[in-house]
């Protein structure tokens, strides 16, 4: 199956459903089909090949979400693009992916010239909400309407690529994760079977489109769901809409469940409706998930995934979450292999671990990643003695439930989004009065980990660290300038002259009584 016939299933269930709602507008599964569908007729008379690689750069929007199907129904290559990431970023990320159309809302328009400098493969830009000027064509202008089926011209078989997310590496550059059709099919079994729904879903994506809750989102329309789209993520607004539109589904990462638990109306609004709250992405707070269970009910799912093996490669759904006593059933834990997962903890000589013993996450199963998209020498890396691994250091008990402990790499992860040391260093270190620096994630409450910069000065100089961030700020983009700078004389680092990011670290989480 391709990725488009998951979202046929739930048209042919509930044509006349509600499948987008964004505002006052209400779209059903009958007219997001024609719109998708004209978009992909549009594609083809335009050029864009079977298999092409199409991108979408968009804040959360029912448009975008049109464009991304047109994409599918095309049987082209949906490229995961982030809106939020810096110009220079998404300029890499789209030539290394090899996008041939990108879809660009007129909040971003002006990142196009630089794309078409530095982007030299990119065919086609389409305005995707309104006539843009740096744009080849409008979206309504692409459109070919039509009563006859789109042709399929590709076979669908699970091991054709379906849609390129992106993952930076340890040295800050990005890679390619090629995920296939095959790994479409494992991510949407695998979260039916760990959340049944009562009835078709009522997904709220609040949380960023351009990172789970984009795939969540489309895989609810494979159950007829309806989606409800706000802008962004702010607490008054997602209450509202969960009493509004009665939803029953919605992703976020613990920063935004924090935000959400401590709006004044949370505890007297009508939340009933909800079945399920997943989070991921980043440790959560034990004391601020038993407050969510008391306020929001018996809803909270947890899982743990990667963008190589998205979403849930273990899952704790909410009945699993307590104890007949009330308490936390098993506090820390992001829950038990999956359906289609194996997973196991082993050394670094390739030993499964057992019971208590400490080692590296790695997974079998048809939700790891093709491999990283032409890469083949760190596909081979990660998957060293057969397996996929993670990159994360944990334990399981002795009924499978799995705690992440520890991290083998340096990667941060700050409200649900990945930061890379390296590539915020190579930035920082560009400043006349920075003579070194490391960058290291420290806990916090709202943001599970905060990004934060530890500078040495050049000699006889003193680092303005207000125009530092700012400068950081133009080239990274929010998530991963430093929340914080402090400035040290002089980093602690190994007799081979390495800076050691795992001293500065240690002091700070051992304070937090935690080391993730």
């Amino acid at each position: 199956m391709r990725m488009i016939d998951f979202f046929d299933r739930g048209a042919r269930m509930a044509q006349n459903r509600p499948c987008m709602i964004e505002g006052s507008t209400v779209s059903t599964y009958a007219q997001v089909k024609a719109r998708s569908d004209a978009i992909a007729r549009g594609l083809i008379a335009d050029g864009f090949p079977a298999g092409g690689h199409g991108a979408v750069l968009s804040g959360n929007s029912a448009r975008a979400f049109e464009a991304i199907l047109g994409i599918l129904r095309a049987d082209g290559v949906w490229v995961m693009a982030n809106n939020r990431a810096a110009v220079a970023e998404n300029a890499y990320l789209l030539d290394l992916l090899d996008v041939d159309t990108l879809f660009v809302h007129s909040e971003v328009a002006d990142r196009i010239a630089t794309f078409r400098q530095e982007c030299p493969n990119i065919r086609r830009y389409v305005a995707l909400d309104k006539p843009l000027a740096e744009a080849d064509v409008f979206l309504g202008d692409l459109e070919v309407a039509g009563d006859e089926p789109v042709p399929q011209r590709r076979q669908g078989h699970p091991d054709e690529l379906g849609f390129l997310a992106n993952t930076g590496g340890t040295t800050g550059r990005s890679k390619g994760v090629m995920l296939s059709n095959g790994n479409w099919q494992a991510l949407v079994s695998s979260l039916v079977a760990s959340m049944p729904m009562k009835a078709p879903p009522v997904n709220l994506v609040a949380a960023p489109m351009t990172h789970a809750a984009g795939p969540l989102a489309l895989a609810s329309m494979a159950l007829g769901g309806s989606v409800v789209i706000l802008p962004k993520f702010d607490a008054g607004d997602v209450i509202d809409a969960i009493e509004r539109e009665r939803v029953t589904y919605m992703f976020l990462p613990p920063t935004a469940i924090y935000m959400l638990l401590a709006h004044p109306r949370v505890r007297d609004a009508d939340l009933s409706s909800l079945e399920y709250i997943s989070y991921a992405g980043a440790p959560m707070s034990l004391d601020r998930l038993k407050e969510a269970i008391e306020v929001l009910g018996p809803v909270m799912n947890a899982s743990f995934g990667q963008t190589e093996a998205p979403m849930c490669v273990t899952a704790m759904p909410p009945h699993e979450h307590l104890n007949a006593a009330g308490e936390l059933a098993h506090p820390g834990s992001c829950g038990r292999a999956n359906l289609l997962s194996i997973v196991e903890i082993m050394d670094d000589d390739g030993k499964i671990l057992g019971p208590g013993e400490r080692g590296e996450i790695v997974v079998r199963g048809p939700l790891v990643m093709k491999g990283y998209y032409k890469n083949p020498v760190a596909t081979a890396e990660v998957s060293t003695f057969g397996w996929h691994h993670t990159g994360d250091v944990g334990v399981r008990d002795e009924d499978g439930w799995f705690y992440v402990v520890d991290r083998k790499k340096d990667m941060i992860i700050s409200g649900g989004f990945n930061v890379y040391p390296a590539e915020v260093e190579q930035v920082l270190m560009a400043w006349p009065e920075v003579q070194d620096c490391a960058v290291i994630g420290v806990p916090d409450e709202k943001w599970g980990e905060a990004v934060v910069a530890v500078v040495e000065p050049r000699a006889g100089c003193t680092v303005d660290v207000d125009a530092l961030l700012a400068a950081a700020r133009e080239k990274l983009g929010a998530v991963k300038t430093p929340k914080a700078v402090e400035v040290m004389a002089s980093l602690p680092r190994s007799n081979a002259g390495k800076v050691l990011r795992a001293e500065l670290r240690k002091a700070r989480w051992q304070q937090a009584g935690r080391t993730i």
